[in-house]
C-alpha cells in the first residue's frame, strides 16, 4: 500500500505486511529521500531487501485492539480537543490553555481496518492522560464496529497502548534514504 503523506519529514510511505514480491524492486527504484518503506517484521530483514543507501529507523510494534472501548477519560483541566475530517482521515489535536499544540494524531478507516497514525503527545504535556484521550476521541469516530483497530507504537508508546488493551501483533520496521539536505 502506498500512502502519500506530503509532510516535511515524509513524502510518502509504502507499507508491506511482510517480505513480499515487489519490495526489492521497489526499493531499488527509489532514489529520493523522505520516501519510507515500512514492513511487519524485523529491521535487519527489511534492510537486507534494500540496496545500499537505505537507513534503518528505530523499530516499532504493530498493535491491534479488538475489545470494547473504556469510557473516554476527561481532558486534563486547561486542554481542549479539536477533531476535523480531512478527506478520509480524521485529524485530532489537543491544545493547551495557551494555545500550544500538546498532542495530535490521525485515524482513517479502510478495508476492514481502523488505523491510528502519527499519535504524539509533546514532551511538556506528557503524563496527563492526553494520549488516552486522543485515542478515545479518534476511536469514537470509527464507523464500522467490525473494523479491526491497528496502530504502530514506539517502544515508549507500547506500554501506554498495552494498558489500554492493545496487543503486539508483530515487530514493525522502517527504512528510508536519508535526506542530507539540512
Amino acid at each position: 500500500m502506498r500512502v502519500d503523506t506530503a509532510s516535511i519529514e515524509e513524502t510518502c510511505r509504502y507499507v508491506f505486511a511482510g517480505p513480499a514480491p515487489g519490495l526489492v524492486a521497489l526499493a531499488a527504484s527509489i532514489r529520493a529521500p523522505r520516501t519510507f518503506i515500512k514492513m511487519c517484521g524485523r529491521g535487519e530483514e527489511l534492510l537486507a531487501l534494500a540496496p545500499p543507501g537505505w537507513e534503518l529507523q528505530p523499530g516499532g510494534y504493530l498493535m491491534t485492539h479488538a475489545g470494547q472501548d473504556r469510557a473516554p477519560p476527561p481532558l486534563a483541566p486547561g486542554y481542549r480537543l479539536e477533531l476535523r475530517q480531512e478527506g478520509p482521515a480524521i485529524l485530532a489535536r489537543i491544545h493547551a490553555e495557551d494555545g500550544a499544540l500538546a498532542a495530535s494524531g490521525y485515524a482513517a478507516e479502510y478495508g476492514g481496518a481502523f488505523v491510528f497514525d502519527r499519535i504524539a503527545t509533546y514532551a511538556a504535556h506528557r503524563r496527563r492522560g492526553l494520549g488516552s484521550a486522543m485515542i478515545a476521541a479518534l476511536a469514537a469516530r470509527q464507523r464500522s464496529p467490525a473494523a479491526r483497530r491497528v496502530l504502530v507504537a514506539t517502544e515508549d508508546g507500547r506500554a501506554l497502548y498495552a494498558a489500554l488493551g492493545w496487543r503486539v501483533a508483530s515487530p514493525y520496521s522502517t527504512i528510508v534514504i536519508p535526506d542530507d539536505v539540512q
